[in-house]
């Protein structure tokens, strides 16, 4: 595994999902110890996105590689880690410590079937990275909901791997914890050379954190650093979204409108004049 090889480079891939092409020709590449942000609208195909990264999903066209080998491959096994979406919404019935929870990040099919393996320190360390020691016997359905987030972080932490990727890690946090999780993200970039991907519909919360931004809807719209992310216009050019007012936004409050919403002889007539 070359060491000058970039952490990953997705080149022009092509992902469909029930037959339809849900990412068209997207390419992204990424070096180690970057914080990259995905964002975008829903339903723009980010989650698909980073699920053919990890090599859940097949793409159908171009590929992925991971420091120059495939997805899941076994030269990567334990070198990425995944935060999905759910992955803090554990069922109430599943009664498990913070350090069981992370516990679970040091199994993978090398260390399944050999328990002589012991992982305490790298537990330990995991947990202490994110700021729960004093949690850590604590059952995980008693914790707040930014605390089980960095516990499912930590538990990332402790497969040892350099690359972790976060699907909408914010969603339900208040803004203390999600201020607390993004300074701990960007530490694990800057103190520990981790490399993170993040997905997040949070556009003002990645354009204060992410190193770079990717603005992703089919394919990739935009990639570059936040301060040269586009404006909201610019992004309905990216989009395709017309404006409906042809560049002329009326004033329409309740002293220019009746209020029966019906046109005034005055409107219909100055509107006249306009065309």
């Amino acid at each position: 595994m070359a060491d000058d090889l970039p952490l990953l480079v997705v080149d022009n891939i092509t992902v469909h999902r029930g037959g339809v092409p849900i990412i068209e020709n997207a390419s992204l590449t990424m070096e180690a110890g970057e914080f990259v942000g995905i964002v975008g609208p829903n339903g723009g195909g980010k989650s698909t996105f980073v699920q053919a990264i990890l090599g859940v999903l097949k793409c159908h066209a171009g590929s992925v590689r991971l420091k120059g080998h495939a997805p899941m491959s076994d030269e990567v096994i334990g070198s990425v880690a995944w935060v999905s979406q759910a992955a803090a919404n554990l069922p109430k019935s599943v009664r498990l410590t913070v350090r069981e929870l992370v516990s679970l990040g040091t199994m993978n099919k090398r260390t399944w079937f050999n328990p002589r393996l012991s992982h305490g320190d790298a537990i330990d360390e995991a947990i202490e990275m994110v700021g729960l020691l004093d949690v850590a016997n604590r059952d995980v359905n008693q914790l707040s909901g930014g605390q089980r987030q960095r516990a499912v972080i930590a538990r990332a932490l402790a497969s040892q791997a350099d690359f972790l990727v976060l699907d909408e890690p914010l969603v339900g946090l208040d803004r203390a914890s999600r201020n607390t999780l993004l300074k701990l993200l960007d530490g694990f970039c800057h103190e520990q050379n981790k490399t993170i991907l993040m997905v997040s519909h949070d556009i003002t919360a990645m354009r204060q954190t992410a190193h770079r931004l990717i603005y992703l809807e089919d394919t990739v719209r935009f990639d570059g650093p936040p301060p040269l992310f586009p404006s909201l216009e610019e992004l309905a050019s990216l989009r395709g979204i017309e404006d409906v007012h042809g560049g002329h936004h009326h004033d329409h409050s309740e002293a220019e409108c009746t209020h029966d919403h019906s046109p005034s002889a005055t409107t219909v007539g100055q509107l006249k004049e306009d065309e």
